[in-house]
């Protein structure tokens, strides 16, 4: 079944229901899932060496895991 379908489905399925507790629970369920992104929590010097990794990698600044492994093992 595809996304869109799936969706449409669990609408069906609330629309059809009267019973309050599967409602309550739908609803502390999508209130869990508004998380925090884990960008969010990092600090910035965090942030900055992530960026600096992405960067290298843009620029080819790469080595390939197997010289990786065979090097520091």
């Amino acid at each position: 079944m595809n996304i869109q379908a799936e969706k449409l489905e669990l609408v069906r399925m609330i629309l059809d229901t009267n019973n309050p507790n599967i409602l309550s629970s739908i609803r502390r369920l999508f209130s869990k899932s508004k998380t925090t992104d884990f960008w969010d929590v990092l600090s910035q010097e965090q942030k900055s060496d992530i960026q600096k990794g992405i960067d290298e990698v843009e620029r080819g600044e790469t080595v390939d895991y197997k010289y990786f492994v065979k090097e520091y093992r």
